[in-house]
Order: structure tokens, then sequence, then C-alpha cells
């Protein structure tokens, strides 16, 4: 029975693993709930910067913010790209699809000319850049379960000042947006110049007459930072609440396979023992017919 022992090694093996993952899953169960409502919870804010930028923007046609304007420089010739992935691993393919489309885009920069600059948020997208050679100028990792703002303000503003100095052509945010429990979209965006789709207003909405102070100039610096930082919150936010159900959904896959691989190790050694059972039964009967 040294086929049925080994076996038995092998289910327990993958039981152990089953445990693990089952665990995994719940955990992730978890934290996808409380990921959600922290996604939910940021977008009023954006929507409300957001309006109050638009309104701002409209009632001053005179100024143009740099984020808002077209290039005019020359010798740029560079854009940079955000690329917000997880820390960790185990959750299906989300941080390859995204890296897939960074790729793919940062290719595409290069192949008309244009050097390529990154900022990496998380540590699997800090690891891809530096094996694909790309230009790291600044990085923001172990945001952990809760990420907070000021983590994030130092890396991007290395890369929003560089925009503003003529260093940059356009910055792109990559990220994984939340669908829903099930789906999760690779995504990789226009952050800078903001287009004029981010601040469009619905059409026949009310819209407040602000009264601003100091200058109404001011206040859109302000607010253009702070509303392009909170972009990039939501993305970070979003990315989150995919980890958890990408992660809840390949836990359970592979809770689902473990079940599966045990059931047929069951039956090979219900086999291989009922083998060992009709051989020793068939000696006997043939030692009895001898006597």
């Amino acid at each position: 029975m040294a086929a049925g022992k080994e076996i038995r090694g092998k289910i327990k093996s993958v039981e152990n693993t089953k445990k693990i993952t089952k665990a995994m899953e719940m955990v992730a169960a978890s934290k996808m709930r409380k990921a959600q409502d922290r996604m939910r919870a940021a977008r009023p804010y954006s929507e409300k910067v957001r309006n109050i930028t638009a309104n701002l923007a409209t009632a001053n046609p005179e100024y143009t913010h740099p984020f808002m304007a077209q290039a005019k420089h020359v010798k740029a010739k560079a854009v940079g790209f955000i690329v917000v992935t997880t820390d960790k691993g185990l959750c299906g393919g989300m941080n390859t699809n995204v890296l897939r489309l960074v790729t793919q885009k940062a290719r595409e920069q290069e192949q008309a000319g244009n050097r390529v600059e990154a900022v990496a948020i998380g540590n699997k997208g800090l690891g891809f850049l530096n094996r694909m050679g790309m230009q790291l100028v600044s990085q923001a990792t172990q945001l952990g379960d809760t990420p907070h703002l000021e983590k994030l303000i130092g890396p991007v503003k290395v890369m929003l000042d560089a925009y503003q100095e003529g260093k940059l052509d356009a910055v792109y945010l990559c990220y994984t947006k939340f669908i829903n429990t099930m789906k999760q979209e690779a995504m990789v965006e226009q952050l800078l110049p903001l287009s004029p789709k981010h601040l469009a207003t619905e059409a026949g909405a009310h819209s407040w007459d602000y009264l601003y102070e100091p200058e109404p100039q001011v206040v859109i610096d302000e607010l253009l930072v702070r509303y392009v930082e909170a972009l990039v919150y939501q993305a970070v936010a979003e990315n989150l609440a995919s980890e958890q159900s990408a992660r809840m959904v390949a836990m359970k896959a592979a809770s689902d396979n473990a079940g599966s691989v045990i059931s047929d190790l069951k039956l090979v050694y219900n086999k291989t023992r009922q083998a060992a059972i009709t051989k020793e039964l068939s000696e006997i009967v043939s030692g009895a017919a001898a006597v």
C-alpha cells in the first residue's frame, strides 16, 4: 500500500491548501465591503470639487490653468504614467491586465519619439516597471488597506510639477476600475491636460453663482491641484476595491479546484485500495484451492 500512503499524503496536502484559500477568500470578502464603502465615500468629494472648478472655469474664460491648457512647448517630447497596482499578489489577472495596457501605451509613445517617465503606486507595478527598464521618478508602496492622501501627494506632485514646468506633454493615469464584484476593467486615462469632459456639467443642471475669496484665479489654481489629487485618490480606491474583489473570486476558484482535486485523489485512492483487497482475496482463494 505504498501507493495508497502516497495518495493519502497528497490528499492531506491539498486539504491544507484548501483551508488556506478558503480563509483568504473570507478575509477578502470582508475587506471588499470596506473597500467599496471607501471608494463610494470618495466620489461626492471629487464630484463637488469638479462642479466648483467647472463653474469657475466657465465664469473666468480669460484665465486658463496649465492643467487645462494643451502643451505648446516643442522640446518636451515626454509623457508621464501614474501606474496604480497592488502591493500583494493572488488576485487573478488584475495586475497583468493593467500592466499590459501600460506596456502597449508606452511602446506607442516611444515609437512616436516620446520619452516615457512613470510613477509607481504599488509593489507589483514597481517591480514590473523596473524589469521593463522604464524611467521611474517616484514611487509609493505599502499603502495598506486604507490609503491616505498624504502618502500619495508626494510621489504624484513630482509628476504634476514636471507637467507645469513644461517637461511633460501629457500625464496618463493607469489603474483598475471597479465595475462590480465579478468584473473589473483595466483603464489608461489621460489625467493631464484635463479634457473638457472632465469639467463638463450636465445639460440643464442647476448652477450656483459663487462668491470667491480671494480672487477666482487663486481659487482655480488651488482647486485644480486638489481635483487632480482627488482623481488619483479615487483611482487608488477603485484599484483597492478591485483587488479585494479579484482576490475573493480567485481564492474561491482555487478552493473549488482544490475540492475537485481532492475528489479525484480519493477516487484513485479507493480504486487502489480496492485493487489491493481484491488481490489479497485472490491469493487467499488460490491458496485454499491448492490445499
